[in-house]
């Protein structure tokens, strides 16, 4: 069995005119990663490979959830491949994960991640926000065989929001 999270990065800024693959997270990017990455500790498996685009906001945001999860920084790899925004070459990269590895936490791009979840996904989304979570569970023992999976969860920032107070931006209990 293989298990993939996707992570898609949190909301960059446009504030300054950089080339995409420079642009830094916005504040609202920062804090956005760092609520879901306070809430997907426990929908994580025990051992894990972490890949991430070499985008700046792909790369702040691995930074961002290994910071809330004690992951150490010089474990995530960092993939030139991971800058796409196709979900048949996310794909590809994905069926080049070692086998040794059954969990793999991955920081892309949008449109690859919707539609990567939405082919081998057994759920619709109409869209995985920035910092939007997803784990995958494929019955394939091989990377390269993975099919259709099956969502066991997905984490949205607007949807944690809405448990938050309006006074405090904590959470409710």
């Amino acid at each position: 069995m293989k298990n993939l999270i996707l992570i898609r990065h949190a909301k960059s800024s446009w504030d300054t005119p950089l080339v995409d693959k420079d642009r830094p997270l916005s504040n609202r990017g920062i804090n956005d990663a760092h609520l879901v990455a306070s809430k997907v500790e426990g929908y994580l498996p025990k051992t894990y490979i972490v890949w991430s685009s070499t985008a700046k906001r792909a790369k702040n945001t691995a930074y961002i959830f290994a910071e809330n999860l004690s992951i150490p920084l010089d474990t995530i790899i960092f993939k030139d491949d991971l800058y796409t925004f196709d979900s048949r070459a996310l794909e590809k990269v994905i069926k080049t994960c070692n086998n040794q590895f059954d969990n793999l936490i991955l920081f892309g791009h949008n449109d690859a991640i919707t539609n990567f979840v939405n082919t081998f996904g057994n759920l619709a989304v109409d869209n995985v926000p920035t910092a939007g979570f997803v784990s995958l569970s494929f019955q394939e023992n091989d990377w390269k065989d993975i099919q259709k999976g099956t969502i066991k969860k997905v984490l949205f920032p607007r949807e944690l929001k809405k448990h938050d107070s309006p006074l405090t931006g904590k959470p409710i209990h």
